[in-house]
């Protein structure tokens, strides 16, 4: 039999005898071909050359592909001497003389097969010819070599799912057990034995078939059940969670570590892809951007297993920007907070940036005090210290929710808000490969959000060590705290431990305290910079509960990187919910009743949201800045005549980094930093924070009232003009 080939797909009619003859006795041979005929339809059998994603260091590979009787297999491709044609990859054909050969290519060996009875297969959106199969061991990235063929293998899988599901239906279709004992009677009456006794035998045998039958039968629905088992586990909500987490979080990292390598070792998948395109289109094929929905090969393309796909693929879409989303029916989160008009985006740069790397800095500056060495403004984000602290209020509605669930007497879900508040300051840092601006001793900074219902307050309050002390009033809370960072110098990396206690405070008397956990920034000197946030953040409650949560360390090996787990607490120390995420983008929680029942197993349809980060402005520019941190140093003509002039919005070198006239501010940041070095003199001669005072019972800092009502009096004569060009 000849195969029209089809590059890199092709086609065969297969031999699709005996499909469910198995379940009766023998019959003879026309008829039982001919019911076969009638009874199973004839499934085509399906091979040709699919690139499979292996990994970061070899990437996309072609492989031999072979779809027979809702089995898929693979196998490694190995050129053969007389072939007489090339391999099939870049548009080449491979001519293939007998159908047998279509599925035994080269005599290689077999690699892996996959059994459609228990896969689910689905479509890229992102990537018209790649397509992903999820079976319960393992995960396949494939890709065809253009659209046609990703709909041809599409069609060939749908058409073998039928297939199966059909030969199902006609199995064990015959219950009546019919076979001919006419043999065994005239052997029997040829030996000469009477017709009483061969009516016996007879009733034994039937007997006995039929036990035979029962117990066949019995292992059939035994094996369907274990199938249907492996089905419902691949439904599109538990594959979403498990399996494409895993992968999304092991392909992130690599391409954290590697995006910057466009040579070298990593090179070789160039003449596929990119290292950035296979980076990011594995990535965002396997975040919930893609719409991950499934087909699975039971329903086979059924409207409704389609319609019901739709209906989950829509979980957690609206699960989106800053604004607070009803999770609990009963919670209201209508604080009635007015609206305010922020900007967008930044004003365009009126000058072009110049690329200067920090290796070049330091080989300009060897020999010389590098505590005096000014870095250029090209290594700074137009935003200070200070309003970075103001930026861990951003889902500030998290605590508002916190303090609704303790009006209610719900304290579990009023820590469970809080855990997930804790998370949430971080996610700001992903992607912001540039530093703040070091505040000036006695820099202050605003944030009045009414349309969040809050009002934030900071100070620098020491300049050796660097300290900045931060108050903020919600609705029915307040936070506070002090911050300090204790760096150690890696070569290649930085870490920084903070030193610190923030404190959170409810009307009603309830009080959490916790510290941050260590950052560490990668790839100074060469490279991507990036940063990671690990270690154990402990929140301590003066009630009834508690919780820890762990920041995992990201490695090498890790495919969860960026991961948070944790649990609450009780009095006693029992648990009694766990909560589990990423920091740069969720938190989960589920409560210790849920994961009992299942021994230990969550289900992501147990979960439940606490936290979703929200999604990145239209324009963040090379920052990388959040739709939050965009408005932190906005300034307009009337909020000018509200500000003491120590706020860093009125900072120059900030201002003109904004606007992006860099030669002006790097002049300025010379001047300002020149002049801070004043500073430690001014703490020598007992300089005090003008809005802070240290507590002397915690150590830490506290808010001693005063600066809102000096505001609405516009009195800042106690306030010194530290940006000013004359000496104070």
């Amino acid at each position: 039999m000849r195969a029209r080939v089809m590059p890199p797909l092709c086609c065969i009619s297969a031999n699709c005898g005996n499909i469910g003859a198995g379940d009766r006795s023998p019959l003879p041979e026309d008829d039982r071909a001919e019911e076969i005929a009638d009874a199973a339809p004839c499934e085509p059998a399906v091979a040709g050359v699919l690139y499979k994603w292996t990994n970061y260091g070899r990437g996309w590979r072609s492989r031999w592909f072979s779809l027979r009787n809702g089995i898929l297999s693979y196998s490694k491709i190995r050129r053969r001497a007389g072939d007489g044609g090339d391999l099939i990859g870049g548009g080449g054909a491979r001519l293939i003389g007998n159908a047998s050969e279509l599925f035994s290519l080269s005599g290689a060996k077999l690699a892996a097969v996959v059994y459609l009875k228990i896969s689910s297969f689905r479509e890229s959106k992102s990537d018209d010819r790649r397509f992903y199969i999820f079976s319960p061991t393992k995960t396949l990235h494939l890709r065809t070599y253009s659209k046609k063929d990703r709909v041809a293998w599409i069609e060939a899988l749908v058409s073998s799912s039928c297939v199966i599901s059909l030969n199902e239906q006609l199995s064990f279709r015959h219950n009546n057990i019919s076979f001919s004992t006419e043999r065994l009677r005239n052997h029997m009456r040829s030996e000469g034995l009477g017709e009483e006794l061969i009516q016996d035998c007879e009733k034994i045998m039937r007997s006995e078939f039929s036990e035979y039958h029962r117990q066949l039968k019995a292992q059939y629905d035994e094996h369907l059940t274990i199938l249907n088992t492996y089905d419902s586990q691949l439904e599109p909500g538990n594959v979403d969670d498990d399996t494409i987490t895993t992968h999304e979080g092991h392909l992130q990292l690599l391409n954290d570590d590697f995006s910057s390598s466009g040579h070298g070792k990593f090179s070789e998948y160039s003449t596929t892809e990119s290292s950035d395109d296979v980076g990011k289109q594995d990535i965002v094929e396997l975040s919930d951007e893609d719409e991950p929905c499934f087909f699975d090969t039971r329903e086979s393309f059924t409207e409704r297993s389609t319609e019901n796909a739709n209906k989950r693929c829509t979980f957690g879409d609206h699960m989106a920007d800053d604004e607070m989303v009803d999770f609990e029916p009963e919670l209201s989160n209508d604080h009635s907070f007015p609206h305010v008009q922020r900007r967008k985006k930044l004003p365009d740069p009126t000058e072009k940036e110049k690329c200067v790397s920090l290796w070049s800095v330091i080989k300009d500056n060897v020999g010389k005090d590098l505590t005096r060495v000014c870095l250029p403004v090209y290594f700074n984000e137009p935003l200070s210290s200070l309003q970075k602290c103001c930026e861990d209020l951003e889902y500030s509605y998290l605590l508002d929710r916190a303090y609704d669930y303790g009006k209610m007497g719900n304290s579990l879900m009023r820590i469970l808000n809080v855990a997930a508040f804790a998370v949430s300051g971080y996610a700001s840092s992903d992607g912001r490969p540039c530093k703040p601006f070091n505040p000036l001793l006695g820099e202050t900074y605003e944030g009045d959000y009414p349309e969040k219902g809050i009002r934030f307050f900071s100070e620098k309050v020491s300049h050796h060590p660097m300290l900045i002390a931060c108050h903020c009033e919600g609705k029915g809370w307040k936070f506070w705290g002090d911050s300090n960072l204790r760096s150690k110098f890696w070569a290649r990396s930085i870490q920084l431990d903070p030193v610190g206690i923030l404190t959170l405070e409810f009307d009603d008397g309830e009080i959490f305290q916790w510290s941050k956990v260590t950052t560490t920034i990668y790839n100074l000197i060469l490279g991507k910079i990036y940063c990671d946030h690990h270690g154990t953040m402990k929140i301590e409650g003066n009630r009834e509960y508690s919780c820890n949560l762990k920041f995992k360390e990201q490695s090498f090996l890790d495919r969860s990187p960026r991961h948070v787990q944790g649990f609450v607490e009780d009095g006693t120390g029992a648990k009694v919910a766990t909560l589990k995420g990423k920091w740069d983008d969720n938190m989960y929680y589920t409560l210790e009743d849920d994961v009992s029942k299942t021994k230990g197993v969550t289900s992501p349809q147990k979960a439940s949201l606490l936290w979703q980060r929200s999604k990145p402005p239209s324009d963040p520019t090379r920052y990388n800045l959040s739709s939050f941190a965009i408005t932190l140093n906005e300034l307009t003509p009337e909020l000018q005549e509200k500000l003491p002039p120590t706020d860093s919005r009125l900072r120059p070198d900030q201002r003109h980094l904004e606007n992006g006239e860099y030669e002006k501010a790097n002049a300025e940041k010379l001047r300002l930093e020149t002049r801070q070095r004043m500073s430690r003199k001014l703490q020598d001669d007992g300089w005090k924070p003008r809005w802070f005072q240290r507590d002397n019972e915690s150590g830490t800092y506290r808010y001693i009232g005063g600066y809102w009502e000096a505001r609405e009096q516009g009195k800042w004569d106690s306030c010194p003009h530290i940006f000013s060009k004359a000496t104070s």
